[in-house]
C-alpha cells in the first residue's frame, strides 16, 4: 500500500511544468524530453514502469605515455555515453531484487554511444532504442522474480527527496604539448640507466559534464575533472630478478598539482630508492608486530573495512556480511573514529578523488559517521534499503554502464590521542620484545590492495606493500626488504590494532568492484599493530640467457 501512495505522489511531481533550462543545456533538454515521453508511455503498459532515468556522460579525455624521455602516444577522445535505469513493480519489489538466482546486484545497462554534435532526432533514436532493451530485459527478471516469491524484507529502492542541481557548462582547454613534456619530462628521469627494463609516465586529463534526470523529477548536471600521472619502473638485478616501483599524482585540476620541479624530484627519489630495492634482502613469512605509515593504513580500511560497510552486500546471501549484526557493537579501539565525506575536496592541499557534489542517482553528497569511539553506527548506503536503514546517504556509484551500489567516496579515519613518529617507534619495539621478535615491520608504502567478502572463499585482504622496511629491536640501522604481501582477515586485524599516530596521509586511487571503476580516496593516520602475518609475493624473473647485445642505456653511458 504504501508503495502505491508514494508512486500517485511522484507522479503529481511530475505534473509541475519544467524548468526553463534547454535554452542553458541542449542534451539537458533532450534528454528530459525523451524521459518525459518514454515515462509517459511505459508507466500506463500491461507491465508498468514506476520509474526511469538517464545518466549520460560528456568526456573530454587526453591519454598520453611516455618511456625514457620519448613520447609513446598521444591521443584525445571526446565521447558521450548514456545509460537507462528502468524499474518495473513499486518501491518494495522491484525487477533489481537480490537474487541468488542473479549475479550481482540490480540491472545492469549498457552504456551506449550517442552523437557530441546535439542532433535532437539522432540523440532520441538511440535513447529509444537503449530504453526499449532495457526494458525488456528488466521485464523477463522481473517475470523470473515474481515467479519464485522472493522475500521483500527491506524494499528494493528507497523514497528520496527530488533534486535539481544544474551547474554552468565550462569550457574545456587542454594543453596537449604541456602535458606532452610533462610526461617525458618525468620518463627522461630514467634515461642511461643500464639496468631499467622501463621507465614509463602514463598520463590521463579527463573532463567529465554528467548528466541525470529521473522520472520523480530530479535534475542534475555536475562537472568533473580527474588528472592522474602514473610513473611506472622496472630494475633487473644481478639474478635476473625484477624489482619495481610505482608513483602517483592526482589532482582535480593543473593548477593543483605539484609543480614539475616537484615531481621530478620524486621521481629521482623514486629511482634511487629502486636501486637499492633490487639488491634488497627477501623477507621470509611473518607474524608480529608492524607499523603502517598513513598511506599503507589508508589501504589497509579502505580492503579490510570499508568495503564491508558498503550497505547494499548485507542484502545478499552470497556476501560474507562480516558487520551486518554489529551496529552498535564495538569493532575497533575506542580512540578511532571513522566517516566517509564526499563533499571534502581537498586534504592537507591534496585534491581527493573521491570529492563529489551529487552521486550517481543524483542525491546531494554529505558526510556520514561510520564508526564513533570504536563503535559500529552506520553504513554507505545507495537507494537500496536495508534493514533498519531505509535510506540512500548519497554513496550510490557506479561507472556509467553499470548499475549504481553503495561505494566508498572519502573514507577518513581519525584517532584522537596520537603518538608522535618516535613514539610509535618505541612502541613497536617494546611489543616486539614482548613477543621474542628481533625486529617488527614498517610498511612504508603500498601500490594497492584488495579483499574478498563472498562467504563461499575465506574473507580475506591482501594489501601488496612497495616499501617495506625491517625495525629492529637492538638498535641496527632499519633494513629495505623486497617480496612481501600483507596478509589476514578483517575481524582478527582489528582486534590487533594497539595505537595510532598524529599525521595523517591520503592515498588516491581508483577501486574496481561490482559497479566498475570509481574515484576514491582514504585518510588515515599510522597505526601500530600488535600481529600481522606476512607471505612471500611471486617473484617475477627474466628467463632468457644474457642478451648477445648490450643494453642501448649503457652503450650511451659510455659514449658520454
Amino acid at each position: 500500500m504504501l508503495a502505491n501512495i508514494v508512486k500517485g505522489f511522484i507522479l503529481c511531481i511530475m505534473l509541475v511544468p519544467t524548468i526553463s533550462y534547454s535554452q542553458q543545456d541542449t542534451l539537458l533538454a533532450i534528454l528530459t524530453e525523451e524521459l518525459e515521453r518514454e515515462f509517459s508511455i511505459l508507466s500506463k503498459v500491461e507491465v508498468p514502469v514506476y520509474y526511469m532515468n538517464y545518466r549520460a556522460e560528456d568526456s573530454k579525455t587526453l591519454s598520453i605515455t611516455a618511456n625514457f624521455g620519448s613520447l609513446m602516444s598521444s591521443t584525445m577522445q571526446h565521447s558521450r555515453l548514456c545509460q537507462p535505469t528502468v524499474r518495473l513493480g513499486d518501491y518494495s519489489f522491484d525487477n533489481t531484487h537480490a537474487s541468488s538466482e542473479f549475479y550481482g546486484f540490480g540491472d545492469v545497462s549498457r552504456a551506449r554511444t550517442i552523437p557530441i554534435n546535439n542532433q535532437d532526432k539522432a540523440i532520441k533514436q538511440i535513447l529509444w532504442r537503449i530504453t526499449d532493451i532495457a526494458y525488456n530485459s528488466a521485464k523477463e527478471k522481473y517475470a523470473r522474480l515474481k515467479s519464485r516469491d522472493e522475500e521483500k524484507e527491506a524494499g528494493d529502492f528507497s523514497v528520496e527527496e527530488v533534486v535539481k542541481y544544474h551547474e554552468p557548462a565550462q569550457p574545456v582547454e587542454i594543453d596537449i604539448p604541456y602535458w606532452e613534456n610533462l610526461a617525458k619530462k618525468l620518463s627522461a628521469v630514467f634515461e642511461n640507466e643500464e639496468d631499467v627494463l622501463t621507465g614509463s609516465v602514463y598520463l590521463d586529463n579527463t573532463s567529465d559534464r554528467k548528466y541525470f534526470v529521473s522520472s520523480e523529477g530530479s535534475s542534475v548536471v555536475q562537472n568533473t575533472q580527474l588528472i592522474q600521472i602514473h610513473v611506472i619502473a622496472h630494475m633487473v638485478n644481478e639474478n635476473k630478478e625484477v624489482v619495481d616501483l610505482y608513483k602517483s599524482f592526482s589532482a582535480s585540476s593543473p593548477s593543483n598539482l605539484p609543480p614539475i620541479d616537484s615531481m621530478l624530484i620524486e621521481t629521482k627519489q623514486m629511482l634511487a630508492t629502486l636501486k637499492e630495492l633490487k639488491n634488497a634482502p627477501y623477507a621470509d613469512p611473518y607474524t608480529g608486530p608492524a607499523i603502517l605509515h598513513p598511506r599503507a593504513a589508508a589501504v589497509f580500511f579502505h580492503e579490510i573495512f570499508g568495503h564491508r560497510i558498503e550497505g547494499h552486500r548485507l542484502k545478499s546471501d552470497e556476501d560474507g556480511q562480516t558487520f551486518k549484526e554489529k551496529v552498535n557493537a564495538k569493532i575497533l579501539p575506542d580512540f578511532i573514529n571513522i566517516y566517509s565525506n564526499p563533499t571534502l575536496a581537498r586534504y592537507n592541499n591534496t585534491d581527493l578523488n573521491g570529492y563529489y557534489r551529487y552521486d550517481d542517482e543524483g542525491l546531494a553528497a554529505r558526510k556520514i559517521s561510520i564508526v564513533e569511539e570504536g563503535v559500529l553506527k552506520s553504513f554507505l548506503m545507495s537507494r537500496s534499503p536495508i534493514e533498519n536503514f531505509s535510506t540512500s546517504n548519497a554513496h550510490g556509484r557506479s561507472q556509467i554502464g553499470m548499475a549504481p551500489v553503495a561505494r566508498q567516496a572519502n573514507l577518513i579515519v581519525e584517532a584522537h590521542g596520537g603518538l608522535s613518529e618516535e613514539d610509535l617507534r618505541l612502541a613497536l619495539i617494546d611489543e616486539c620484545k614482548k613477543q621474542g621478535k628481533q625486529y617488527g615491520y614498517y610498511f612504508k608504502d603500498v601500490t594497492g590492495g584488495f579483499t574478498q567478502t563472498s562467504r563461499y572463499s575465506p574473507n580475506a585482504f591482501n594489501i601488496m606493500p612497495t616499501l617495506v622496511y625491517r625495525i629492529y629491536v637492538d638498535g641496527r640501522p632499519d633494513e629495505l626488504v623486497k617480496g612481501v604481501d600483507l596478509i589476514g582477515t578483517p575481524l582478527a586485524m582489528f582486534a590487533e590494532v594497539v595505537a595510532a599516530g598524529k599525521e595523517h596521509g591520503v592515498f588516491n586511487g581508483i577501486c574496481g568492484a561490482e559497479s566498475g571503476s570509481i574515484p576514491v580516496s582514504a585518510i588515515a593516520p599510522s597505526i601500530l599493530v600488535r600481529r600481522i602475518e606476512t607471505q612471500k609475493k611471486p617473484v617475477n624473473n627474466i628467463k632468457s640467457e644474457k642478451p648477445i647485445l648490450e643494453n642501448p642505456q649503457a652503450q650511451q653511458t659510455i659514449d658520454k
